[in-house]
């Protein structure tokens, strides 16, 4: 009985010690203001993390465009100052969606400034602070391997951040545990999607920020400690279903 008393006793103590291992985290979140950013951050919060958050809307956090170089290194710069290292880093903002025939050279360049240009920016501006067991999240999205006509910008840039993934995981090695997720259609905004919307999608539901959110603070724990370089999709599996004219109820109209 005392054998067993001891053993418990340690087994308390080891969690209570991965508990304290998950209090104080300095966490950077890009478009953290809103949407599934603003989800990652709020689930971050509950764990007693320290979160930094820089986004274009107006709150009560950084706000910056994240396509400006100058605005990556002054929130860089704030963060270091304050609090001398960093834990997790979630590139989560999101680039504007234009297709072939509305998009401007400027408009497509604008695209990948925030979402390839800027999650490489902010890591190389804070890697040299990276605490020990550090992770770094990219959001990507299923778009990075399929499309719907006229999202160009869009694709190309979840697409970049995808591949910019596991490039960062070779080159952070020993420093850093770099994968991003994608997600499929995910709803913000609180929407019961029912019939079709929802039907259409293997797991049966439209997604929501928590799926991606839960996903982010694992990958950021050390329980996802071998895990790097990958990409995972978060999609109610619609990604996976094969889609003919006149199959399973599909049907094409032109």
């Amino acid at each position: 009985m005392a054998i067993r008393i001891k053993v418990v006793t340690l087994a308390v103590r080891n969690l209570n010690k991965r508990k304290m291992e998950r209090q104080d985290k300095v966490v950077v979140i890009t478009g953290g203001a809103q949407g599934i950013g603003k989800c990652i951050a709020d689930e971050f919060r509950k764990t007693g993390a320290q979160v930094c958050v820089i986004d274009r809307q107006e709150g009560d956090h950084f706000v910056g465009d994240i396509a400006d170089k100058t605005v990556l290194e002054a929130f860089a710069r704030q963060v270091i100052e304050h609090y001398g290292q960093v834990d997790c880093i979630v590139n989560n903002a999101l680039p504007l969606m234009k297709g072939i025939d509305e998009c401007t050279y400027e408009e497509f360049e604008y695209a990948l400034s925030v979402g390839v240009t800027a999650p490489f920016y902010l890591t190389k501006l804070l890697k040299d602070h990276l605490a020990e067991g550090a992770s770094i999240v990219n959001i990507s999205s299923s778009r990075d391997r399929m499309s719907q006509p006229q999202t160009e910008s869009y694709t190309a840039a979840k697409g970049g951040i995808a591949a910019l993934t596991h490039a960062l995981a070779v080159s952070l090695a020993g420093k850093a545990r770099v994968n991003s997720i994608s997600p499929g259609w995910t709803d913000t905004t609180g929407t019961d999607f029912t019939g079709p919307d929802a039907l259409q999608q293997p797991a049966g539901r439209v997604g929501k920020p928590m799926d991606i959110a839960s996903m982010v603070l694992f990958l950021c724990s050390d329980r996802a400690g071998f895990i790097t370089g990958e990409n995972i999709c978060i999609d109610g599996g619609m990604t996976r279903q094969m889609i003919y004219h006149q199959d399973n109820g599909w049907r094409l109209e032109r």
